[in-house]
């Protein structure tokens, strides 16, 4: 059994190791309060486990104890609490004193168990209880860190599930990551307070330790993209380079770290230009409270082209249908007289015995419009993405999801094409045109473009962003692949 145990300690120890060092890479770039609270978690649960792994092999003392019970039983639940606090709360009181509560407890509470004295120093081979050595002070310091602990993760769940009844992706993944933090420190502390098996509690210490791991690997939404936080209102600098950012990345509140929409009205004005179908009237609906009478701006001008509405499905309009040889009609399309003929009333005209149908309008001949400047207002980027060796599928995948999420419900956004390049099989090309900004900012609080950012970060080395003004341009509906 002490060996089985041991072989737990030493791979929980591990494990505790692996989930500190992911911390430590994210702080790197994402220097969050919830990081740095569990990464002090996860460095306290490497030590304790450690130390849990080198007294059943060579038996435990003072100092393993001390250590043991530092690390896992006060520091672990206590900067697992800190960190939920972190995580859940956007004040700055709140955050600020759970900082100055857990700073003070690890002090004072650190430095009264290293200093006081044991009631016995003889201990073996199996993992010691606390009440057996801690005297009168220490013990009352782990009740009090542990009761703070437990209540603390205990709202801080709840706080997560009021969030999430009215919030989006954002408060569903805080939901998740408490769910999994939660029952694993609440579980951590009850293994510490109470005597369980020494199995059950290392296997314990190892699971909290998983549970920060898996919290910091996997997908949290919203990040916070160096392409939307890093927009540059002056045209000078127009390329900027974007540092990669590890896969599981994540801003404080993504959403409040993104650039503002800008009022329609502080837009310069542009041209008028004519209407070109529904997509036109729901940018203007969109872009602010206007009195327009859509009715009448849906019928063309005499004199006008075609309506260029059908480009919404990507479909030219169909021709009509062909003529076909109908006998005279009576040019007054009278009744015949005489009580009328039985059958329903089909919009047919009978004279006689004959049935006649009117004949359909014949097609106007249609002028092509005049070409035209593009508007002033179109905003462009050109995104080249540098993607990693064996990431290609993914990428390209998560981009046809994307395009076509754009096409359903983007009216106002132009053009959105992922181009690969022949030459470079690494390198993937965005291409975008917008009606005006107030557009482009839209489209990045859309939740697939959330999702394309926050799951291309694994898959990406380096981005580089250009803006774009339009001098001239043809757009008309790309050819779609028949199946």
């Amino acid at each position: 059994m002490e060996i089985l145990v041991a072989v737990i300690g030493l791979a929980g120890a591990l494990l505790a190791a692996f989930a500190a060092g992911a911390l430590i890479r994210r702080l790197r770039d994402e220097p969050e309060g919830w990081l740095i609270a569990w990464t002090v978690a996860a460095v306290a649960l490497c030590l304790s486990l450690g130390v849990i792994a080198v007294g059943y092999l060579m038996g435990f003392g003072s100092v393993t104890f001390r250590l043991y019970q530092v690390t896992g039983s006060m520091l672990a639940p206590l900067w697992l609490a800190v960190g939920m606090i972190q995580l859940l709360t956007e004040r700055v009181p709140p955050r600020f004193l759970a900082w100055l509560m857990g700073i003070a407890l690890t002090i004072v509470a650190g430095t009264i168990m290293i200093i006081d004295p044991l009631k016995s120093t003889e201990m073996g081979k199996t993992l010691p209880a606390s009440s057996s050595f801690w005297n009168l002070v220490p013990s009352y310091l782990l009740i009090g860190v542990h009761a703070v602990a437990v209540l603390i993760m205990l709202a801080m769940l709840v706080v997560a599930g009021l969030k999430w009844r009215s919030g989006d992706e954002y408060d569903t993944d805080n939901l998740h990551a408490s769910l999994v933090i939660v029952p694993s420190g609440i579980a951590l502390v009850g293994a510490m307070r109470f005597t369980v098996p020494p199995l059950f509690t290392t296997a314990l210490l190892a699971v909290a330790a998983a549970a920060i791991w898996y919290t910091v690997l996997r997908p949290l939404a919203p990040y916070e993209d160096d392409d939307e936080d890093d927009f540059d209102d002056q045209r000078g600098a127009p390329v900027r380079q974007e540092s990669p950012m590890p896969a599981g990345g994540r801003s404080q509140r993504g959403r409040a770290a993104m650039p503002e929409p800008v009022p329609a009205a502080d837009l310069p004005p542009g041209p008028p230009r004519r209407p070109t179908g529904l997509g036109d009237l729901v940018a203007e609906y969109r872009a602010g409270d206007q009195q327009v009478d859509y009715a009448a701006r849906m019928v063309p001008p005499s004199g006008a082209g075609p309506s260029t509405g059908y480009i919404m499905n990507g479909a030219p309009p169909q021709p009509a249908p062909p003529q076909q040889d109908l006998p005279p009609q009576r040019a007054d399309y009278a009744m015949p007289p005489g009580p009328p003929p039985s059958g329903p009333a089909t919009g047919m005209f009978y004279t006689g015995s004959d049935v006649f149908s009117p004949a359909p309008p014949q097609p106007q001949p249609q002028q092509q419009p005049g070409s035209s400047k593009p508007s002033p207002n179109i905003y462009g980027l050109l995104t080249v993405f540098t993607i990693m060796d064996g990431a290609g599928e993914a990428f390209d995948r998560l981009a046809e999801a994307t395009v076509e999420a754009v096409r359903r419900g983007e009216p106002d956004t132009l053009v959105y094409v992922c181009h690969a390049v022949k030459s470079a099989p690494l390198q993937r090309i965005v291409y975008e045109l917008y009606r005006d900004e107030v557009a482009y900012r839209d489209h990045q609080r859309q939740p697939h473009v959330e999702r394309f950012v926050n799951e291309r970060q694994s898959m990406v080395l380096a981005t580089n962003v250009i803006e774009l003004n339009i001098n001239a341009a043809k757009v008309v509906p790309l050819p779609t692949a028949m199946f």
